[in-house]
């Protein structure tokens, strides 16, 4: 009797590290505007992947690098910019060979429909403007890169007409709710506004290139769900929820 219960609980010890094993999440962090398409990308990989599970969090590019520096968990980042997976790559903290861009976005001027016409210097304007903040929201970064390069940053700071949000949502609810006479944001994020339309498309000579660059981080590249996951991001199937949310995708 004593030998089949030592091997029912070995069966049972076994059976258990398997289970833990096979529920171990899949752990996202991805910036804020990218949130609506990848929930769905993620319903959709988990129905097809019943053994894995995805949880993901979501905010500024530079908050969540932060948080992966100090230990949160975090197989797979997605940034709004470069420097935040350069961050982290410098803190060798990615696996090596394991970087690639998920996507690319165009930054607009949304706000009222009676404020239509504007150009970056009548932006300089206004009283009260929502900007991500510069200092780890990269919509806020690109947004200043072109106020500075049209010749209004500076005097829009000292004036203290900048309204900064946590994240470029954020950016988009103030202009949403007329809180502010108008935001910067993503295009993929103004197509979700309820209220506010576009009235400017920032040229792309004004800043830096908008991508979505992605890196496994070395804890994500010894889980083979979530090599398997991260590969998925930049499939076809991935690719067709990016673009239907406005996203610019290699074809």
């Amino acid at each position: 009797m004593n030998r089949f219960r030592i091997i029912a609980a070995a069966l049972l010890l076994q059976l258990c590290a398997a289970l833990a094993v096979q529920a171990e999440p899949i752990h996202l962090s991805a910036a804020a505007s990218l949130k609506d398409a990848l929930q769905e990308i993620q319903t959709a990989y988990t129905a097809s992947h019943k053994d894995s599970t995805v949880q993901a969090n979501f905010g500024a590019s530079g908050a969540l690098a932060k948080q992966i520096e100090q230990g949160a968990p975090a197989d797979i980042f997605i940034s709004a910019s470069e420097e935040w997976v350069k961050y982290l790559a410098d803190k060798q903290m990615a696996a090596p060979g394991r970087g690639k861009v998920l996507a690319g976005n165009q930054l607009v001027f949304i706000g009222s429909p009676k404020a239509a016409d504007f150009t970056l210097e009548k932006v300089g304007t206004l009283q009260r403007v929502a900007i991500g903040n510069p200092q780890s929201v990269p919509a806020g970064q690109y947004a200043k890169q072109a106020l500075d390069k049209a010749g209004v940053y500076a005097a829009m700071e000292q004036a203290k007409k900048f309204v900064l949000a946590s994240d470029v949502r954020q950016a988009l609810l103030y202009a949403d709710q007329e809180e502010v006479d108008g935001a910067f944001v993503y295009k993929t994020d103004a197509l979700l506004a309820k209220k506010a339309t576009i009235i400017l498309t920032v040229g792309e000579d004004m800043h830096e290139k908008i991508s979505y660059p992605m890196l496994m981080t070395v804890a994500g590249a010894k889980k083979a769900e979530a090599k398997a996951f991260y590969d998925y991001l930049s499939g076809p199937e991935a690719k067709a929820v990016l673009a239907k949310y406005g996203f610019e995708v290699a074809k």
